[in-house]
């Protein structure tokens, strides 16, 4: 299967090495700065036990190569119309593409660009982050991606997809409804994102003072709601595991979305955030510490944006 895996960050070059480790034909389309410290220093993975040193296969969006078996599309969502812009020469009839974003919201980009044929859904659920020297480092243990078809039909695309994935360690579990799924990943990120973001701190800071653990319940109570008037009420286990996640004492968690925001980066905030809150108006969901939380990462983003 040949595979191209859009972005060589943290979350893209994770999955992208494990694949390429294990011999699968990985290529990564990447920017050329990125190019060039990939290689001068290789694509590194350290964590959990895990080393991995590879000489990566690079493509630029100029020679993208092509068509592909699978696209894995692993960027933030503030770079996307950039990376659909570039992956068109490399999506061919026969081409699946997984995009690995949280939200839900760039199916319909997908679709407009590349056609209702070549989208998949897709899920990723992985714990890294770049370091200074642009090596990804794994701070937690779950590696795993959910795809399906967004009917949620049977598809033996899909069964081939999961079958390679699960021959390099990733865990791949069927998924009945990958759309549900992607809802019910949009509420746990939501859900943190709103934490950490609102109260500038980590889980484990915001749980140690009075009426932290007690934030962390009342805005995942919220996403939830929005989510089951989506039509995809999130099950009491997912729903259980994102509440202990945020009410954790002493956790170090923070979202990729936190560190963008502290560091005075532009963040997914209007992807993962204003979108869902939009969403929730429309079906008459009262979202009120949502909306506080999108309304903190709007008035960052126009102070970015004052400052161009």
């Amino acid at each position: 299967m040949r595979i191209l895996t859009v972005g060589a960050g943290a979350v893209g070059g994770f999955f992208g090495a494990r694949l390429a480790a294990t011999g699968q034909d990985v290529s990564f389309l990447v920017r050329p700065a990125r190019a060039e410290a990939l290689r001068a220093r290789g694509l590194r993975v350290e964590g959990q036990g895990e080393t991995l040193r590879l000489a990566p296969r690079l493509v630029t969006a100029d020679a993208p190569g092509g068509p592909y078996d699978l696209v894995l599309l692993s960027v933030k969502a503030t770079a996307l119309d950039a990376a659909l812009a570039d992956i068109g020469p490399a999506v061919g009839p026969g081409t699946a593409v997984v995009p690995l974003l949280n939200g839900i919201a760039h199916l319909d980009a997908l679709v407009t660009r590349l056609g209702g044929a070549a989208v998949l859904g897709g899920v990723a659920k992985v714990v890294t982050t770049l370091n200074s020297e642009g090596d990804i480092l794994r701070m937690a243990p779950p590696a795993v991606v959910l795809t399906g078809e967004t009917d949620a039909r049977p598809s033996a695309r899909v069964d081939a997809i999961r079958a390679v994935l699960t021959g390099a360690g990733i865990d791949s579990p069927e998924t009945g409804d990958i759309v549900a799924a992607m809802w019910h990943k949009w509420v746990f990120i939501s859900t943190l994102v709103s934490l950490t973001c609102l109260m500038r701190g980590t889980v484990g800071e915001v749980n140690a003072v009075p009426g932290g653990a007690e934030l962390g319940a009342a805005l995942l109570a919220e996403a939830a709601a929005v989510s089951e008037a989506a039509g995809h009420p999130v099950p009491e286990a997912e729903r259980a595991f994102t509440e202990a996640t945020v009410t954790t004492p002493g956790s170090p968690l923070t979202p990729s979305l936190y560190r963008d925001l502290v560091a005075g980066a532009p963040t997914e905030g209007d992807h993962i955030l204003t979108d869902l809150t939009v969403r929730a108006r429309a079906w008459g969901v009262a979202t009120p510490l949502l909306d506080l939380a999108a309304l903190h990462l709007r008035v960052h983003e126009g102070r970015l944006a004052a400052d161009r």
